[in-house]
């Protein structure tokens, strides 16, 4: 499900114009984006309707000249934005296609793909007018900048400690480790092992809880993991080891990677999760009797569908998540988009509540229009044993202090027993 977020994934909304001057006009179309030349021409991205569906799926690139001549370059794949220029020429970010599940790449103004084949992810584009743009590419744990002309610039990493400020000074944080381990069919995965606080191996096996991501064309980065929804630092500080993966159809991997899960939600990534799972349980880090899962958005589908695929789980938080799919296509905002994941009640949990014994947390905004209330309600009707909060006056995520308190607290009562 596409993210309206700003703490848990990378963000999706209608997005505002870029440095939009007053007046940008084109007949007929929704002005998305703009880029300013430093001559005065723009670049902009428009949609062929204001509404997310279609709009976005309908986007087009034009040139304004400074006298107002408005010049098409004709159609862009879905979700384009971040418009740059570099020198007479445009560049942008988009889907690949044909999937809209194939992540996203950068194209010239010709529509050609110019990061075809890259292992990674361009997640923007930042325009330099001294020099050619910079691409910000997602690459496994890690963050690089390079410029369209190949030039590298830099890489974030291991940025997971806070910065020295007054109010967290003194506080102890759980030891943050990278982990790399294979699925089940050798393909290479990626993710992050948080451990309690003052945890060491003569303590045991861990209570272990996983939290998957949103997106699903998200990833977890090796940074601060201290969000407003139960995370892995927070985690840390109930006494619980936290396993953050980052399974296929996510970031950082390129176009292969994040198509995999085209149609086939809830298959191999579940297994990918599996697997380092396993791992952890295997070499004695996590006790595979006092194991947990959690998640928001996509991370909150999965972590309903881990609980029709296993009963290993002791407890599970089902954030703004997906029960049914055919019902989220219909109804939520972004349906193409969903459509593009699973469009059977196969991939949904809803078809296999019978199988669910774990004690389940499930939690949504009552005013949620990216995944609605239904899906949580729905999943809650069909799984007796189930607690139902719903936030009344909140959309994709908590926006309100009390609201956020509230969850953590009935978190740490849910995971407490493992």
């Amino acid at each position: 499900m596409r993210e309206l977020t700003d703490e848990i994934t990378a963000g999706h909304s209608p997005p505002p114009a870029k440095d939009a001057p007053t007046g940008v006009s084109i007949p007929g179309r929704h002005v998305a984006e703009v880029a300013k030349h430093p001559d005065g021409r723009l670049a902009v991205i428009t949609w062929s309707s204001p509404e997310i569906d279609p709009g976005l799926l309908n986007p087009a690139l034009h040139v304004v000249e400074t006298d107002g001549t408005v010049t098409d370059l004709g159609t862009t794949p879905a979700d384009a934005g971040s418009p740059v220029w570099w020198g007479d020429e445009v560049f942008y970010l988009a889907l690949t296609p044909p999937h809209l599940q194939g992540g996203n790449a950068v194209f010239d103004q010709r529509h050609h793909n110019l990061t075809e084949g890259m292992r990674a992810c361009p997640i923007d584009l930042v325009q330099d007018d001294g020099s050619a743009p910079v691409m910000v590419v997602a690459t496994g744990l890690d963050t690089e900048f390079h410029r369209l002309d190949g030039t590298f610039l830099g890489r974030v990493t291991g940025s997971h400690l806070p910065p020295r400020y007054r109010d967290v000074d003194g506080i102890a944080w759980g030891t943050q480790e990278r982990l790399h381990y294979r699925a089940r069919d050798g393909l290479d995965l990626d993710g992050l092992l948080v451990l309690p606080v003052g945890w060491t191996e003569r303590d045991g096996p861990s209570r272990l809880v996983t939290i998957v991501h949103g997106g699903p064309y998200d990833r977890w980065t090796d940074d601060l993991q201290l969000h407003w929804v139960p995370s892995a630092q927070w985690f840390a500080h109930q006494g619980i080891a936290t396993f953050l993966p980052n399974p296929r159809g996510g970031q950082g991997h390129g176009h292969e990677f994040a198509a995999a899960v085209a149609k086939k939600v809830g298959q191999e990534e579940w297994h990918d999760i599996e697997a380092g799972i396993d791992l952890l349980v295997d070499q004695g880090v996590a006790d595979g009797n006092r194991l947990g899962i959690a998640g928001w958005s996509h991370g909150g589908f999965m972590a309903a569908w881990a609980t029709t695929r296993t009963d290993r789980f002791k407890a599970a938080l089902v954030g703004a998540g997906i029960s049914d799919w055919p019902k989220l296509i219909a109804t939520g905002e972004w349906g193409a988009f969903e459509a593009a994941l699973g469009d059977s009640p196969e991939h949904s949990p809803i078809t296999y509540a019978d199988r669910i014994s774990t004690p389940m947390l499930i939690v949504h905004g009552a005013e949620d229009t990216n995944v609605p209330v239904e899906q949580a309600e729905l999943l809650h009707g069909a799984v007796k044993h189930s607690e139902l909060v719903v936030y009344p006056g909140e959309g994709h995520s908590l926006r309100q202090r009390e609201h956020r308190l509230d969850l953590l607290n009935r978190a740490r009562r849910l995971f407490a027993p493992l």
